[in-house]
């Protein structure tokens, strides 16, 4: 029998955990606290109060050893643009210095952080419909310079806005972020042109401070070209030497390259696709992203494609009313996060989709969720749990890797169980978080398992090339 290759992970490689502000810091939208574009929804009742969330704001440093505990030697994690600017013009210099302590933590246990200046929130000073307002990505670069100038001396990775796509999606399509808005179409494609244009705007910010910065932006995989691969083409389009006249084509022979890779004609989503397709006419929907992209200081405005892989395909997440989930029915035709299907095997393919020559690749969110309803844990309906899965999207990972695939690393999304946009049934954390008694952390995940464990030693094992741990 051969001898099994050894694992050979490039030179560089990291493993982390992608965190967010306002889901793990506590402390906003309360009276005398920073106001996001949430008050409203959480002062009315929509939604479950933020709270104190998981104490990170005043608990960092026993995080961060969390996240060393379990493996990593990289940290994600985002800047609230509420705190930061709390009344417009205003900044908060105590915060920035919290912030920069963060960072230095980070540098002192081991861990690279990435910080994104954008994770679904910004000041509610700007509005609900922040990102429709023609001055949008220009308010944003504005704020990307002010936080780069002042925490730029501990931090060389950033992530514009996180899953652009994701966002513009659940707040103008499906309702479920504010503004709140429900098959707003016509909102979706102007906020997608105008946080797109913001990315673009955003990352000649950072260069023009940190020429040598590493800015990306991810996108949450999907099978509907129109509303993933393609903002990521628009970015690159430029410096694979495509004409602005010859965009389109391009865009849709890109197209027509995920249709095929993905399954073609047999694929049960083509009625949304065909729907996708008439909403977002290619290049055409992105006038003001396409024109600074072109016309912009950087050729490629992009200096590593991020991917968050979670389930791609776009029918998987509709339902029958009514139908069964953990702890019960829903009558939503949206599938829960806890019923979110588990595809290993298509992470190979939407790496490979997002392969750009000259540019790293990075999963930068990755992980799978259950349920805990006042203090009851739930297990998947398919019986998958963390342990499992983190094996089964490594091996993927490895899978490219040994393709050649420039893989720079593995972010697992999330350390620990925090508020997950509205509430906190949805549990994604290495670490379970009982809420009932005083937010208590756990050694286990919520389901019982040894999750950050697993990770430590799939990290450790796969640092050494052993492919056994998979």
């Amino acid at each position: 029998m051969p001898e099994t290759p050894p694992v050979c992970l490039p030179a560089g490689f990291r493993f982390g955990v992608a965190t967010s502000a306002f889901q793990t810091e506590g402390g906003m939208n309360g009276p005398g606290e920073p106001a996001n574009d949430w008050l409203e929804w959480e002062r009315s009742g929509r939604v479950e109060p933020s709270g104190v969330a998981v104490s990170f704001w005043d608990r960092y440093e026993d995080h961060l050893d969390r996240a060393v505990a379990a493996g990593c030697d990289a940290f994600r994690l985002s800047v609230e643009w509420a705190r930061c600017e709390p009344a417009e013009g205003g900044y908060d210099e105590d915060a920035f210095d919290r912030y920069r302590a963060i960072l230095a933590a980070c540098a002192e246990k081991g861990l690279r952080p990435t910080v994104c200046l954008h994770h679904f929130t910004h000041p509610n000073w700007l509005g609900r419909d922040f990102w429709l307002q023609m001055d949008s990505p220009e308010r944003f670069a504005a704020w990307v310079g002010a936080a780069v100038d002042r925490l730029g001396g501990g931090c060389a990775n950033w992530l514009t806005l996180n899953e652009m796509n994701g966002y513009a999606v659940q707040a103008y399509v499906l309702g479920a972020i504010p503004p709140g808005r429900c098959l707003a179409f016509g909102d979706l494609v102007r906020s997608l042109d105008h946080l797109l244009t913001a990315h673009v705007l955003g990352h000649a910010a950072i260069h023009r401070r940190q020429p040598d910065a590493v800015v990306s932006t991810d996108n949450h995989a999907s099978s509907l070209y129109e509303l993933d691969l393609m903002l990521v083409d628009v970015l690159v389009a430029r410096a694979a030497g495509v004409d602005r006249g010859d965009l389109r084509g391009w865009l849709a022979g890109r197209r027509e390259d995920q249709h095929v890779a993905l399954g073609g004609t047999g694929r049960a989503d083509a009625p949304i696709q065909r729907a996708t397709r008439a909403i977002l006419p290619l290049d055409q929907a992105l006038p003001r992203a396409v024109a600074a992209v072109y016309d912009g200081p950087h050729e490629r405005p992009l200096d590593l494609v991020s991917v968050n892989y979670y389930d791609p395909v776009a029918v998987d997440h509709l339902r029958v009313p009514g139908h069964r989930t953990a702890g019960g029915r829903t009558w939503s035709p949206v599938g829960q996060h806890w019923d979110m299907a588990i595809h290993p095997e298509g992470m190979l393919a939407y790496l490979r989709l997002n392969t750009v020559p000259g540019l790293g690749l990075e999963v930068s969110e990755n992980g799978l969720c259950n349920r805990v309803r006042r203090g009851r844990s739930w297990p998947r309906a398919d019986g998958w749990d963390r342990p499992r899965s983190l094996r089964a999207h490594l091996k993927a990972v490895v899978a490219a890797l040994d393709e050649g695939l420039p893989i720079t690393g593995y972010f697992h999304w999330t350390l620990a169980d925090c508020y997950e946009w509205g509430s906190y049934e949805p549990r994604f954390g290495l670490y379970g978080i009982d809420r009932e008694r005083g937010c208590r952390w756990s050694d286990l995940d919520s389901m019982g398992a040894d999750a950050a464990g697993a990770y430590r030693r799939l990290a450790e094992g796969l640092r050494a090339g052993d492919r056994s741990v998979l």
